[in-house]
């Protein structure tokens, strides 16, 4: 099961193991005006089962986030990020896909 929430854009391509969980809101339930950030995943990234993304963060295209991470920031294209937060570990190579120009 993946819930995507409002304001959370998936690109093309992408890859989302079970059990992943957008959030859209760093503080649910708080007073005053709420404010739902926007959350981008760019086109062939990959996200491994029971990550957790959190509101406002784009991951970059051809990402690739470990299994069970928090990602709290940004991950830039062809990052590979894991841990809890998630933490750059190292890069994937530039892969042409179908359909890429």
């Amino acid at each position: 099961f993946v819930f995507i929430p409002t304001g959370v854009t998936i690109q093309d391509d992408v890859f989302i193991a079970p059990n992943v969980t957008f959030t859209n809101d760093k503080h649910p339930r708080s007073h005053g005006e709420w404010k739902l950030l926007q959350t981008l995943v760019k086109s062939h990234a990959s996200i491994g089962a029971g990550t957790t993304i959190t509101p406002g963060v784009t991951i970059g295209e051809n990402a690739l986030i470990g299994a069970g991470s928090v990602v709290t920031k940004d991950i830039p294209d062809n990052a590979i990020a894991m841990g809890t937060p998630a933490r750059i570990v190292g890069h994937r190579p530039r892969v042409q896909h179908n359909g890429d120009k």
